[in-house]
């Protein structure tokens, strides 16, 4: 397979392949050469692929949990980065992970798993943190309760009637685990397709 995402990728994504080249650009700009990344709900583990092709030196450590886990171990066996990590498993509902990150991603998780594990998430991913540390979210995101488009609003719509706990996040209410976490909003980037890039930076907890 080599060191590019295959056409055969199991559960290959469209979106992923859409956005990857402008959260690249970001990417650039935030992480220093020989960065370690955690990525939370690796997926395909196509952005994995992607970032560790284009960013200087960066480990990436790619996670997800079932029913996404062993699809996302078969595609990345192939793969010969010396950047990509073996895949691990991770349960938000757990955050059982240890060890040391310069930053965390995640990439379109926040809307699709449980309201409930938003603290959970929070707390797992300031756990890895240093001071300084990036946690980095994309995604779509609600200001003040309102939608920034018809089509998020759909959107969410269609999300809450496949899962009830699922739905577009209020930024306030993400800000706000997060900062109990001693993790603060440093950035917000409208991105295309109606998604946000948001970068928090872990503060001291002294």
């Amino acid at each position: 397979m080599g060191n590019e995402v295959s056409a055969n990728f199991e559960l290959f994504n469209n979106a992923a392949d859409n956005n990857k080249q402008f959260i690249t650009g970001e990417l650039k700009r935030l992480l220093v050469p020989g960065a370690r990344v955690l990525e939370i709900g690796s997926g395909s583990g196509q952005h994995a692929v992607h970032f560790v092709s284009q960013l200087e030196d960066v480990s990436w450590q790619p996670t997800d949990r079932e029913p996404y886990f062993d699809a996302l171990e078969r595609n990345l066996g192939g793969i010969t980065l010396s950047g990509v990590r073996k895949p691990i498993y991770l349960d938000i509902a757990q955050f059982d992970i240890a060890g040391s990150f310069d930053a965390v991603f995640c990439a379109n998780v926040m809307h699709i798993m449980s309201a409930d594990l938003i603290p959970n998430m929070m707390a797992g991913v300031a756990s890895l943190l240093d001071s300084g540390g990036l946690f980095i979210l994309y995604g779509p995101y609600k200001y003040e309760g309102a939608y920034t488009t018809l089509s998020n609003e759909k959107f969410d719509e269609w999300l809450k009637s496949r899962d009830p706990l699922s739905g577009i996040r209020d930024i306030e209410v993400v800000q706000a685990k997060a900062k109990t976490n001693h993790l603060d909003l440093i950035e917000d980037i409208p991105m295309p397709a109606n998604n946000q890039f948001l970068v928090f930076r872990k503060s001291s907890e002294n």
